[in-house]
């Protein structure tokens, strides 16, 4: 799942293709599921690609991942009604911090205007990851601590962050 999501973010952010990709964890994402069109199908950077691609059917709105697969595409996410957030961040951005407020969700926007990567988590933005950065953020959270344990690997610690 890390590398289908690093993979088709890296090419949506090199053609500013903007995307809003949020990956269910504790807090149940239902309700925002079913605001969108289902489509319970296998993660893979292809897929990915395709529904945000522009002028299609479900470029718009967020892709919803639930239990390793796309559970649906084109949701609705609340958006953020914090006053603090800049005035240079987009729809796009106010969701993903709108959803981070409400559930523990990792979500992950590219920019359609900058092709910048940002994720949001605990109603906190972090802007401008590289590929590297995502890569390692996403195995960090999403993946269990005892595999990576067994790795060898230190949990990732929010470098660069940067409050929008």
């Amino acid at each position: 799942m890390v590398e289908a999501i690093t993979k088709a973010t890296d090419y949506m952010a090199k053609r500013r293709i903007g995307a809003l990709i949020s990956i269910e964890r504790e807090t149940g994402m239902s309700d925002y599921i079913e605001t969108g069109i289902q489509l319970q199908s296998r993660i893979s950077s292809e897929l990915l690609i395709n529904l945000f691609i522009p002028n299609t059917p479900l470029h718009d709105g967020a892709v919803v991942i639930q239990k390793n697969i796309v559970a649906a595409a084109a949701c609705y996410l609340p958006l953020s009604e914090s006053p603090f957030i800049s005035k240079e961040l987009g729809t796009r951005h106010r969701a993903a911090l709108g959803i981070s407020e409400v559930t523990d969700s990792i979500t992950i926007v590219v920019s359609e205007e900058t092709g910048n990567v940002s994720v949001t988590r605990n109603g906190e933005l972090y802007r401008d990851l590289s590929g590297e950065t995502l890569r390692e953020l996403l195995t960090a959270e999403l993946i269990s601590p005892s595999r990576i344990k067994q790795a060898a690997s230190t949990r990732w610690n929010w470098r660069g962050k940067k409050n929008g």
